[in-house]
């Protein structure tokens, strides 16, 4: 761990030792709080009990045996014994004859509240008193007297102080304990979220094959792992199609430009006529629109991937659709000694131009794969929430291993077939990315009957 993940506010460690420190923070303050008011109560209640039972023995004595003035010089004996040197407990009778007094007033700008209970305290220069007052009745030769029992409160504070400041320490300390504890859990329980780290910074795109370890590792980090290896997995898949989209493209682009430099350092080689000329520009002419015709299709399928969907959507017969793309074809159709034959309807909504792109690149390849004298199939037909549209064609079966990769871009079957260098291999996957457009899917399936290919799109009717 290093000292700027120590303090990074996004650690997780760190997260989890403050979360730690809080939580011990609020127990402790609730704990100690809980603690201070029980002692504070508990010393209060000694506090009371004490002066009320010096305040009872006094009493006691004044009112069962001292009934003149005799006996209170031998009660002002006695008191004086009782009374500490240091003051911490005081005694104070007040009469109306002066014989029967005891003790010394307190200041008149003494400062004094009420405690409840008829306890009052009482600040003066000397300290803090507790003080419990009662009048006893006159007996024989003793008047009436307010006797007054004072407690010095100075210990019971600085007992009170004391286990108030223990209570502090304690709270600081077990929230750095926490804390520190809080720390120690975190680094263990996150020692396999750094394990899988160290092994996701030892990846490379040298070595895609290499995945995440899944075993041995925390229950909570299982989903993590295998959802980090299917990541891995799909950038590994895109990575090797970009790979060999790459190649692919190079090798398409190679062929036409190879063409064009080839012929014009030939023509340059020496002297040619205004009609060579003109044969070798009109070829090299239908290279360029080779070239341009890959161009485009590689932008729009880079646009596809971007997730565009089809926008210009309107009402539309899916059949009539395909008839129109069919009659610019008419004429490969015909080359070709095969017919057109559409089946069932649909109405739904589409772009018009993908829609029409996507069926003239079909029945394109319907056209270059059929067998003379047999028909070309358009079936049309609704499927569930979906318009399914399939172009069966009679030809040389496909292996089932190619129809999984029909659509892969530069994906050729068989190379040597004919008319293969005039298609770039962009067409099947241009219907595919036409069909996610309009939130669909492609489908292939071939046997000896028949070879079937075709898309479905979302049936987005107005009602």
């Amino acid at each position: 761990m290093t000292p700027r993940a120590l303090i990074s506010t996004h650690s997780i460690a760190r997260r989890l030792t403050l979360m730690f420190a809080l939580a011990a923070a609020v127990v402790f303050s609730i704990t100690g709080y809980a603690l201070y008011q029980f002692q504070c109560i508990e010393l209060r209640r000694h506090q009371l009990q004490e002066i009320k039972t010096r305040f009872e023995f006094v009493e006691s004595l004044i009112v069962r045996r001292i009934n003149n003035a005799e006996k209170w010089a031998l009660l002002e004996e006695k008191m004086t014994e009782l009374m500490p040197q240091d003051g911490s407990i005081i005694y104070l009778v007040e009469s109306s004859n002066p014989k029967f007094r005891l003790g010394k007033p307190f200041a008149s700008d003494a400062k004094i509240s009420k405690e409840g209970n008829g306890v009052r305290r009482i600040v003066t220069e000397n300290g803090t008193y507790l003080t419990l007052s009662g009048e006893i009745p006159a007996s024989g030769e003793r008047p009436a007297v307010l006797l007054t029992v004072g407690l010095d409160a100075s210990a019971f504070d600085s007992t009170s102080r004391a286990i108030n400041a223990a209570l502090v320490i304690a709270f600081l300390c077990g929230v750095v304990v926490v804390a520190g504890l809080g720390w120690w859990i975190a680094r263990r329980g996150l020692a396999a979220v750094d394990e899988l780290s160290r092994h996701a910074a030892k990846l490379s795109p040298l070595n895609l094959a290499e995945r995440l370890p899944a075993r041995d590792l925390p229950t909570e980090l299982d989903g993590l792992v295998l959802s980090f290896n299917g990541a891995l997995e799909r950038v590994e898949q895109a990575y090797v199609q970009l790979s060999t989209f790459n190649a692919d493209v190079a090798h398409e682009l190679r062929t036409p430009l190879g063409n064009l430099i080839g012929q014009t350092q030939v023509m340059l080689s020496r002297e040619r006529s205004a009609e060579e000329l003109t044969e070798v520009l009109q070829s090299n002419l239908e290279e360029l629109e080779r070239l341009r015709t890959i161009i485009n299709d590689m932008l729009f399928l880079a646009q596809a991937d971007r997730g565009i969907r089809a926008a210009n959507l309107e009402q539309a017969s899916i059949a009539s659709e395909v008839l129109k793309s069919a009659e610019f074809l008419d004429m490969l159709i015909e080359d070709a000694d095969v017919s057109l034959e559409v089946q069932g309807d649909a109405d739904t909504r589409i772009d018009r131009s993908l829609f029409g792109r996507a069926i003239t690149n079909l029945l394109y390849n319907a056209i270059q794969h059929s067998e003379p004298h047999t028909t070309i199939r358009v079936h049309i037909e609704k499927a569930g929430h979906a318009v399914a549209i399939k172009v069966s064609n009679q030809g040389t079966p496909v292996e089932p291993h190619h129809l999984d990769r029909l659509f892969e871009r530069f994906y050729r079957v068989d190379s040597a077939r004919s008319d293969s260098g005039n298609s770039h291999g962009l067409g099947l996957a241009i219907v595919k990315a036409i069909a996610h457009m309009h939130g669909g899917t492609v489908f292939a399936a071939s046997n000896i009957e028949a070879t079937s290919i075709g898309f479905t799109i979302a049936d987005s009717r107005v009602a």
